[in-house]
């Protein structure tokens, strides 16, 4: 059974009046291809992989209005509308029970959501684009920001048509982002903060640059793109059954509490004396985090004193989120070092 709708150069009529009335037009996932200029050559852009997402759905509804032809083929893949239209519009980041579809793209297919991941698969590989970004919103505010699973020139050139920061993670989650090899790069480009207006216009100008452009891949002379790179990110993740809150002062019955303007550090660097919140147990009791050579990090990222919790050292943090159910199902933040390790 196909799950997804195929759509070839739909006009502005399937946008409607706004994003929410395209969300219910699409009414499931769809294909969209936009016939190219160059019509031998096709980049993709998948979106809305998480129901909760909406700046790439935003974005193509603007691109529709806007009635513009790309310069090569533009295949846009639009998955988790199911999650999308659940009420309230764009609060669902997948159906309940359902696993995280960014979390199913590598075997077994054997759920719906992998199915669905594997449909996506089986597209890219029909239409076989020269390059593939994948747009996010951050689960917190914070600034936009690019992730790959290896540095080149390629992926430098994808993700700064969208942002000047690169994450550079090996960490083998099942993304889309885990496909990228030399014939099609992919990337991962988050955008910022699901509410953020800034967010929104960020996806759409950067759908601009990456389908208007003859090029958007390094030729052999480019090798600069002034982008910060930060490498080997750690997750650091909840332990199971540890109960979390967000507060300003540590909540009773719970087992951690992080403070609850914690995201006013992404993309911050935070150093030892930096309070994060409140913990009542030892940190390896109550998180996990795991380096990129397999062994545990979580004292190298936090410690406690006297109850309270800090870094361990100098950090960067991203992706922190103050949505509680996002950080029990996936993780509180990544961190990568800015000072040598105190161990």
């Amino acid at each position: 059974m196909r799950r997804f709708r195929f759509l070839k150069n739909p006009d502005a009529s399937l946008a409607g009046t706004s994003p929410d009335a395209l969300l219910e037009n699409l009414g499931g996932p769809v294909c969209i291809l936009f016939t190219g200029e160059d019509s031998t050559r096709t980049r993709a852009l998948v979106t809305l992989l998480h129901g909760n997402e909406p700046s790439g759905l935003y974005a193509l509804h603007r691109w529709l209005h806007g009635g513009q032809q790309p310069a090569v083929n533009l295949l846009f893949i639009v998955a988790s509308v199911h999650a999308a239209l659940e009420t309230p519009r764009f609060s669902h980041r997948m159906l309940p029970r359902a696993r995280d579809l960014n979390r199913c793209f590598s075997p077994p297919f054997d759920d719906e959501q992998g199915r669905l991941a594997q449909e996506i698969l089986e597209l890219l590989r029909l239409h076989r684009p020269e390059a593939v970004v994948d747009m996010h919103n951050t689960s917190g505010s914070g600034p936009s920001f690019g992730v790959c699973t290896h540095l080149d020139r390629q992926h430098d050139a994808l993700v700064s048509l969208f942002t000047r920061r690169l994450v550079v993670s090996h960490l083998s989650l099942g993304a889309l982002m885990d496909i990228s090899d030399a014939s099609c790069p992919t990337v991962t480009i988050e955008v910022g903060g699901r509410l953020d207006d800034d967010a929104h216009e960020l996806a759409y100008e950067g759908l601009q640059r990456y389908a208007m452009a003859e090029r958007v891949l390094a030729n052999d002379t480019e090798t600069e793109w002034g982008i910060e790179i930060l490498r080997d990110p750690i997750r650091l993740e909840l332990r199971e059954g540890v109960t979390l809150a967000y507060a300003e002062t540590p909540r009773p019955g719970h087992d951690i509490t992080l403070r609850s303007d914690i995201e006013h550090h992404n993309f911050g660097e935070v150093n030892a004396d930096t309070p994060l919140g409140w913990i009542k147990d030892d940190p390896q009791a109550l998180f996990r985090a795991t380096d990129a050579f397999g062994r545990c990090a979580v004292k190298t990222l936090v410690r406690s004193e006297a109850g309270a919790l800090f870094p361990s050292r100098g950090l960067k943090l991203f992706m922190i989120t103050t949505n509680a159910s996002i950080a029990e199902s996936d993780c509180l933040f990544y961190a990568v070092a800015t000072d040598p390790d105190p161990c």
